[in-house]
């Protein structure tokens, strides 16, 4: 058992900052909870910096956690590092990537523009990774993927995902020669009848506004969720999260 000193107030102090992105940008730290989250960050590439377990906890999961160095937290501590109402029993303080590679052109590749809501976007990588999407785009204004709460709705598929931070316009323009940008509007050809390419962009805009004007110029075919024949919606759209997990589900069956 290799364990550090009870948490101190300086270092207590240290992780709360790490609730607010000013900084998660300065340390190029970010906050993981939760016992499924820090299994998979623990199985992943990620540099874990510090990882804070309560004593019980620890007892339970010292077989996960043994080869790790970790500290000690009372509940109460544990509450006044964790960014959730309820607080965790395990917490992972890891560094961000700094180097994430090429965007491949040769693989389906999901794009997102002004996404807002941390939950939306955590569950957008979730069922990203479900359909085994490897890479995603987001524009400079979507939600920061290092949001605690945009980590916690992945349920650990943040270590799966790389997440690119892009000016969509210039990315899409310059790939405009070489793949087919499609774009999920209220109008457009319905993707039941699509036909999917591997290589295909996908485009979700924003949950209020949808694809902004400059990118939507880009959209080469526009697509949409229909609804059934026989049935007049009464709801003005979908939610981005849930419009992505059909258009995913979608592309994926397409191309099988």
């Amino acid at each position: 058992m290799n364990l550090f000193p009870m948490i101190s107030k300086n270092k207590i102090s240290e992780i709360r900052k790490l609730h607010q992105k000013k900084f998660r940008d300065a340390e190029r730290l970010f906050i993981v909870e939760g016992r499924k989250s820090v299994e998979m960050l623990l199985r992943s590439d990620f540099q874990i910096v510090e990882l804070f377990a309560t004593e019980e906890v620890y007892a339970q999961n010292w077989a996960m956690l043994e080869q790790q160095p970790v500290t000690l937290v009372a509940p109460a501590d544990m509450e006044r590092i964790s960014t959730l109402s309820t607080p965790p029993e395990l917490l992972a303080i890891a560094r961000q990537r700094q180097d994430l590679g090429e965007v491949p052109n040769n693989e389906l590749l999901l794009v997102l523009d002004r996404i807002a809501d941390p939950g939306n976007m955590g569950t957008i990588i979730r069922t990203a990774d479900w359909f085994n999407f490897r890479h995603i785009v987001c524009s400079p204004d979507c939600v920061e993927f290092y949001n605690p709460k945009t980590i916690q709705a992945t349920m650990g598929s943040f270590a799966h995902v790389h997440v690119h931070t892009q000016a969509l316009v210039p990315f899409l323009r310059a790939r405009a020669d070489q793949q087919r940008i499609l774009g999920a509007f209220l109008q457009g050809e319905s993707i039941h009848n699509f036909a999917f390419r591997p290589t295909d962009i996908i485009v979700i805009g924003s949950e209020s506004n949808g694809i902004s004007p400059e990118v939507a110029a880009l959209v080469t075919n526009p697509t949409t969720i229909p609804t059934p024949a026989a049935h007049r919606a009464t709801a003005e759209s979908l939610n981005a999260a849930v419009a992505t997990s059909i258009i995913l589900y979608q592309a994926s069956k397409s191309i099988q």
